[in-house]
């Protein structure tokens, strides 16, 4: 059938006309700034989740979050992923891309992704089809239906594999995977849709003290190229990957700074750390 091929051969990956493509996003981070919160409010029936927030973000810094539950972490990142809308306030993606301005799918386009507590891969395919599937290409039915992978987009997949440590798993499929590798493999989905800032929410709940010292080692060497934002209650966990923590209190900055600056801190100890943490932070 010579239409067929000819379709097939008009909407291949790697050779489809340039208005069939994604558009590139450019973030300006002149200014060395990736993320711009400014003055962030919302409520909910009453209660202030978020209250007068103020948080920047260097480009390419790890940076994590820490705070009590209801502290207002969870609805940030709602907010920054456009899931939420404030009451007031900005969010500015780099210095040219208002997020409040944006629906979830064009936020996820710009390059911020999002990887929630539970892992929420494809278990049915396997490990190569979950990033084949995240690969930042035009969703439309026909591009879809007749795409072939480029060699540029098979070697990106390959790369993504070797960050997270999954290519002995590629073919496998991804339900049978363990609970870390499930994590580390939608962290690579993120990686393979370009995504340049990655929320990342507790990456290490459930995960055995070796899965744990991975993630940490992968986590570290996303830092630089990509901007990570971890969200996690593992304070050991936070130490081995913190360059500065922000730690958040009924939904506004109470601290921030190193781990050894936030363990001092006599706020931070009163209202989340605790007296122990006081203790060891002593004794170091």
């Amino acid at each position: 059938m010579d239409w067929l091929e000819t379709a097939r051969d008009t909407f291949r990956r790697d050779q489809v006309w340039n208005f069939m493509m994604p558009k590139e996003v450019h973030v300006d981070v002149s200014k060395d700034v990736i993320l711009y919160v400014e003055d962030l409010n919302v409520s909910f029936d009453g209660f202030k989740a978020i209250n007068n927030l103020n948080l920047y973000i260097r480009d390419g810094e790890l940076r994590c979050l820490i705070g009590a539950n209801g502290a207002g972490k969870t609805t940030l990142m709602d907010i920054i992923t456009g899931k939420t809308k404030p009451d007031s306030g900005s969010v500015w993606f780099g210095q040219t891309h208002n997020l409040l301005e944006h629906d979830e799918a064009s936020i996820a386009h710009m390059g911020i992704g999002r990887k929630f507590q539970k892992p929420t891969v494809f278990e049915a395919h396997t490990v190569y089809t979950n990033l084949e599937l995240s690969l930042k290409t035009n969703k439309g039915v026909l591009p879809t239906l007749f795409a072939r992978l480029s060699q540029t987009q098979k070697d990106r997949i390959a790369e993504v594999l070797d960050i997270i440590g999954l290519t002995e798993q590629q073919q496998m499929d991804a339900g049978s995977l363990s609970h870390g590798q499930k994590q580390w493999l939608e962290i690579g989905m993120l990686l393979a849709s370009d995504s340049r800032l990655l929320l990342v929410d507790e990456p290490v709940a459930g995960m055995t003290a070796e899965e744990t010292e991975k993630t940490a080692a992968l986590l570290n060497s996303l830092a630089g190229k990509h901007t990570v934002v971890v969200v996690e209650h593992d304070m050991e966990f936070v130490r081995s990957i913190a360059r500065t923590v922000t730690v958040l209190h009924q939904g506004s900055v109470l601290a921030e700074g190193s781990m050894d600056d936030i363990q001092r801190n006599k706020d931070v100890i009163e209202v989340y750390l605790g007296e122990e943490h006081a203790e060891q932070a002593g004794a170091a």
